[in-house]
């Protein structure tokens, strides 16, 4: 008999992830900070989607028809059934990469996503990808994939290799696959306090169990725990992917465009030096110890010239997603923190702060007055966006399109949010994805969709919730125990709420 699961963790799901690297909307900025054209995004498709969010908040969030696959029933029946929820007619599948391929009724596609598929499986896997992107990716369309990187996993593989073997062989498998995860991590502890050679070679190994220990399983079933697990060198994934006839186009973390932040001077001017770009991809994995890579990918690499570059920069347009106070200016790079400069961002972020769109003409224009020039805008702009402040945006047009399809699964969400704090994404027609919403202040907008008013009365309706459930909050890790405590725990949550977080949803299009 065949095992459909091909060695990957079945027997949990996956978490309910949204992965805004997989949001087409993003890909402007990236091209263009590398003077480079970018597709419209018409038909996309994602493989391996795991729960779906991030196909399906897309979908729902802009007018490009979205299509994917999961080898996983119970997954792909998740995805199916917000896919019917928002009316979006995504196309989902619970077929294999090798079925999938053989469809005949896929389009082409300008854009095609994996996150955290590339190194998990096996070498077949990889090729029927390599070749169904070969086939399927329009001239001009874009790949995404992430993976994990040599030489950031050189030191941890052997350990990982170890617990993994743990569980497949001590461990018992009618225990299931988190006490068989629980089991591996206590021996790899025991080991590590024995002090073997190993760990004084590698010291970082036990920081890095020390941090699994409080890690969601299912999590930490899908990466450390299937038979393939292959972290691979920057160079290898360019021979893999060469037949598809992709060429690397940029990063798609926008923290990774900005050299100061991730290597020190002589860094850069040793890489500088390296005429080779690919070459140079590979060496900076090597000065910035790389562990996984989220890298853009596309079919027929066109450079623009300089006027088209600047005019299409200056046509970007962005929005402040969080609040102006809770912007931190500090960065956390390859090389450490890195503080951002106040006479440069408090201008641009005061100009934000009232979250209306505005374009990166419109901000050069406000930030000419405080003597700051279009690249120190473009360059705070990538940061800001990277740091998760900022989010590109899509055409008013787009937006008011997909806005009916975005409420929709947002409904479907908040509903759920009553009985589980799975999902923490709604969907945003302006920024074309999700947006990062809490249990509670998807809780809020049920009260608010259900006719509550004042902040009070969301906290009452929210407690009412909770309480038929026998769920009570935690403040400082406790259980607060009274109702009375509850609910004024609430109250306050929900003050903050309607003067905070309401007015960015709200200018997302979400509330």
């Amino acid at each position: 008999m065949s095992d459909w699961t091909a060695g990957y963790v079945a027997d949990i799901g996956y978490t309910f992830g949204y992965y805004t690297e997989l949001n087409p909307t993003r890909l402007k900025l990236a091209f263009l900070n590398q003077g480079l054209a970018f597709p419209e995004v018409g038909a996309a498709c994602e493989l391996g989607f795991g729960q779906g969010m991030s196909t399906n908040l897309q979908a729902a969030a802009s007018v490009s028809k979205w299509y994917g696959t999961d080898f996983n029933p119970s997954q792909a029946a998740c995805a199916q059934e917000f896919a019917n929820l928002s009316g979006s007619n995504a196309q989902v599948y619970d077929e294999s990469f090798e079925e999938f391929a053989k469809r005949t009724d896929l389009p082409e596609f300008d854009f095609i996503g994996l996150h955290g598929i590339w190194s998990w499986i096996s070498d077949s896997n990889r090729q029927i990808i390599v070749d169904f992107v070969r086939n399927k990716l329009k001239v001009g369309g874009v790949l995404y994939i992430s993976y994990n990187t040599l030489p950031g996993w050189a030191a941890f593989a052997p350990m990982r290799h170890l617990m993994a073997e743990h569980a497949d062989v001590i461990g018992s498998e009618g225990r299931g696959i988190v006490s068989r995860i629980n089991d591996a991590i206590e021996f790899a502890d025991k080991l590590l306090e024995t002090n073997p050679v190993f760990s004084r070679a590698n010291p970082l190994v036990g920081e890095r169990i020390k941090k699994l220990k409080d890690q969601n399983r299912h999590y930490l079933a899908h990466e450390y725990f299937n038979k393939d697990w292959h972290p691979m060198h920057f160079a290898t994934m360019a021979d893999w992917l060469e037949s598809a006839k992709v060429s690397y186009a940029c990063s798609a973390n926008y923290l990774e465009h900005i050299d100061a932040i991730n290597m020190t001077p002589e860094q850069q001017t040793f890489m500088q030096e390296i005429p080779d770009a690919m070459f140079r991809e590979s060496v900076r994995d090597f000065i910035i110890n790389q562990q996984f890579r989220k890298d853009y990918w596309v079919k027929g690499p066109r450079k623009l010239l300089p006027l088209e570059r600047t005019e299409a920069l200056r046509a970007q347009r962005v929005i402040l997603t969080t609040t102006r106070s809770d912007v931190n200016l500090k960065v956390n790079g390859a090389i450490g923190e890195a503080k951002m400069s106040e006479s440069i961002y408090d201008p641009i972020l005061d100009y934000l702060a009232d979250h209306k769109v505005k374009s990166l003409a419109q901000i050069e224009a406000h930030a000419a007055k405080h003597q700051i020039n279009f690249g120190q805008v473009v360059q705070a702009v990538m940061i800001l966006i990277g740091a998760n402040h900022l989010n590109p945006v899509q055409d008013d047009s787009v937006a008011q399109k997909a806005k009916k399809h975005a409420d929709l699964i947002n409904q479907a969400i908040i509903n759920k949010a009553r009985s589980s704090g799975d999902i923490l994404y709604l969907a945003s027609p302006v920024t074309g994805g999700g947006i990062f919403t809490s249990r509670f202040n998807q809780l809020f907008l049920l009260a608010i969709s259900n006719g509550r008013k004042q902040p009070q009365d969301w906290a009452k309706f929210v407690w009412d919730i909770l309480l038929i459930q026998g769920h009570k909050l935690l403040r400082d890790n406790k259980i607060i125990e009274s109702e009375e405590e509850n609910i004024k725990e609430l109250n306050s949550q929900a003050t903050v709420f309607g003067e905070k977080i309401l007015p960015i949803l709200k200018a997302l299009q979400i509330a």
